[in-house]
C-alpha cells in the first residue's frame, strides 16, 4: 500500500490545469463593474428628477416656489448667455486661488519637513485659518481689501490652502525610514533625500489633498461672492443667484446652482482622472489587479 502510495500518478490520471481564457469571469465581472459605476448613478438620478417633475405637475406648484427639472433646463439654456460669463469668472478665482493655495502649500509643507521647528511655530495658524468659518471672515477681508476680485481671492484660497499643506506635509513624513537611513549612510544631502524619497513618497497624499482643495476653492470663492452680495456687481455666479432671488426668477437660480454643482463634479473628476494617470503605473492605490 505504501509503494502504491508513493508512486506518482500516470500523465493521463494528473489532473491538468485549465487555461484561462480572455474575457472569463473576472473580466466580465470587471466590465460589469466599470458600466454599473456609470449606468447606476445616472439611472437613480433620472428617477429623482422625474418624481421632481411629476411632484411640480401633480401638484401644481408654481414655478417661482419650485421650478420642474425641465423648467430648470431651459433656464439654463435660456439665460445661457448671462450665466457663462459669470460661471468663467467664477472659475478664474477658483483656479487662481487654487495656483496659489498648491504653490504656498507644497513651499511651506517642505518648509515643515525640513524643519521641525517651522512646523511648530506655523502650523497651528494654519488650523487657526482652516477651522475658522469663512462666512465670518469674508466681510472683513471685503472691507480691508480695496480690490474686490483680490478679497474673493483671498478668501478662496484660505478654504483651499489647509487639505494641500496637511496633506503634502503627512505624506513628506511618510517616507520609508529605512530608505531614509539608507540615503544617509550613502552621504546623500537633504535636498538630494526630499527630490528622490520625500516627494515621491508624497505625491499620492498631494493629489488626495489637490482633489479636496479643487472643489473647496469652487465653495470659498461662492461663499466670498454672497459675502460681496451687490458689491460684487458681474463678479460671478453667486451674484446671479442673489440677483435671481431678488427678482423672484427661481428658475434661473436653480439653473445657476445646477451650473456651480456641475462645474464641482468637473473640477473633481478632472483632478481624479490626473491621480489615476500619475499614478496607475506605480501606486497601489492606483495599479489595476486581475481579481
Amino acid at each position: 500500500m505504501s509503494r502504491i502510495l508513493s508512486e506518482p500518478l500516470p500523465e493521463s490520471a494528473a489532473p491538468e490545469a485549465a487555461p484561462l481564457a480572455d474575457g472569463g469571469p473576472p473580466q466580465v465581472a470587471a466590465r460589469g463593474e466599470q458600466v454599473a459605476r456609470v449606468v447606476a448613478p445616472l439611472a437613480i438620478g433620472f428617477i429623482a428628477l422625474a418624481l421632481w417633475e411629476a411632484v411640480v405637475r401633480v401638484n401644481d406648484i408654481p414655478h417661482y416656489i419650485l421650478p420642474g427639472p425641465i423648467l430648470v433646463l431651459k433656464s439654463l439654456i435660456a439665460d445661457w448667455g448671462t450665466l457663462w460669463p459669470s460661471l468663467l469668472i467664477t472659475l478664474q478665482i477658483t483656479f487662481s486661488a487654487l495656483a496659489v493655495a498648491t504653490i504656498g502649500g507644497v513651499g511651506l509643507a517642505i518648509l515643515f519637513t525640513t524643519s521641525k521647528w517651522i512646523e511648530l511655530s506655523f502650523f497651528p495658524f494654519a488650523v487657526i485659518l482652516q477651522v475658522t468659518p469663512i462666512i465670518s471672515i469674508a466681510p472683513l477681508i471685503l472691507i480691508y481689501v480695496d480690490n474686490t476680485y483680490i478679497a474673493l481671492l483671498i478668501c478662496a484660497w484660505i478654504v483651499a490652502f489647509f487639505p494641500i499643506l496637511a496633506n503634502t506635509t503627512l505624506g513628506l513624513n511618510s517616507a520609508d525610514h529605512n530608505l531614509i537611513d539608507l540615503f544617509q549612510l550613502y552621504g546623500a544631502s537633504r535636498w538630494q533625500t526630499l527630490l528622490h524619497l520625500r516627494l515621491p513618497a508624497a505625491m499620492p497624499y498631494f493629489l488626495g489633498g489637490l482633489k479636496i482643495a479643487g472643489g473647496l476653492s469652487l465653495i470659498g470663492a461662492i461663499v466670498a461672492e454672497f459675502a460681496a452680495g451687490t458689491a460684487g456687481t458681474g463678479s460671478g455666479l453667486a451674484y446671479r443667484i442673489l440677483e435671481a432671488g431678488y427678482r423672484l426668477n427661481i428658475p434661473r437660480m436653480f439653473a445657476a446652482v445646477l451650473l456651480i454643482s456641475a462645474t464641482g463634479v468637473l473640477i473633481f473628476s478632472a483632478f481624479t482622472l490626473l491621480a489615476h494617470l500619475i499614478l496607475r503605473r506605480w501606486h497601489e492605490s492606483a495599479v489595476r489587479r486581475e481579481n
